[in-house]
This record gives structure tokens, sequence and C-alpha cells, in this order.
């Protein structure tokens, strides 16, 4: 299975997404990588319905991921995997999912959660989270849209207090 390209952003499959980062990453397949979602049949048929033409879009949980990234049956796919949170890739890269960089676009402000940036509010687990995908090699690409410089997310939490 080829990455092209991890994303955070609990907004999920939305203008941005569905015009400019699916087409950046030019993946025939979007997998949406959520505990919550997938349990969510509303949320999970919204979803599926926002996606651009010619997608495929799943909805399932980090478990599945795992195994659907390890079948040889999906060897030749090209994904975009889309999360609502920093812990779920986490989950993903101790499972052996070769994510080198999550791009974080998106973390809605309420209640328990701390502004880090405009567009991302984060609580301390997600912190916990992030610091540890740094210590696993990954890169956090702060980029609300494809056309931004790529942000220092590791120094705006240090300037939110993480």
């Amino acid at each position: 299975m080829d990455i092209r390209l991890a994303r955070i952003d609990d907004r999920l499959i939305h203008g941005q997404v569905a015009t400019v980062w699916a087409k950046e990453a030019g993946a025939k397949r979007i997998i949406v990588v959520s505990e919550e979602v997938e349990r969510d049949e509303i949320r999970k048929t919204l979803v599926k319905q926002a996606a651009p033409p010619g997608i495929k879009v799943n909805v399932i949980n980090v478990e599945k991921a795992i195994k659907v990234f390890n079948n040889p049956k999906y060897k030749n796919e090209t994904v975009f995997f889309l999360f609502t949170n920093p812990s779920e890739v986490l989950e993903m890269v101790r499972g052996g999912i070769p994510i080198k960089s999550i791009n974080i676009g998106g973390m809605q402000f309420k209640q328990g959660r701390k502004q880090v940036t405009k567009a991302v509010s984060i609580t301390d687990n997600d912190a916990v989270a992030f610091k540890q995908l740094v210590s696993e090699g990954v890169e956090l690409d702060l980029r609300v849209i494809a056309s931004d410089a790529k942000g220092n997310f590791e120094e705006k939490m240090k300037e939110a207090g993480f």
C-alpha cells in the first residue's frame, strides 16, 4: 500500500480536503481511521457521500486499518489516511504502519482543549501523542491548506504551554 498523505482534520472530508488535499495526495482511496466515526452510522454515511468523484472512501478503526495495510490484496492501492486525532495515528505507527509525516490541518476548539493555532486546539493527551509521534520519527507537518508553508508544530505546542 502506497501512503500518499496522512492528515489529521476532525472535519474529515470537507471542501478543502475534497478539492485540494485529495488532488495533492493523488490517491485512489481515502481511508478514514477513527473508532468514533466508524461506530457512528450517520457520520460514516455523510463522510462517504462527501468523497470526491472517482475516489473510494472507507471508514474503519485502527485495528482494521493495520490489517488492510498488511493485506497483499491492497499492495498496489494508493491511499490518503485521514484521522481525527493524533492518538490513532500513534497506534498506527506503533502497529507498524510507515507513516513518516502527519499533516495537521484542523482540530476544532471545544471544552477541554487549548488553542495552539487558529485552526488547531488540543488536549493534554493529544500533546502527549504528538510528542510520542515525534519520538517515533514522524514529522509534524502543520498546514491547514496545501499552499501554506510548513509550520513548526512542536514550537507552537511549546508556545501554547504543552
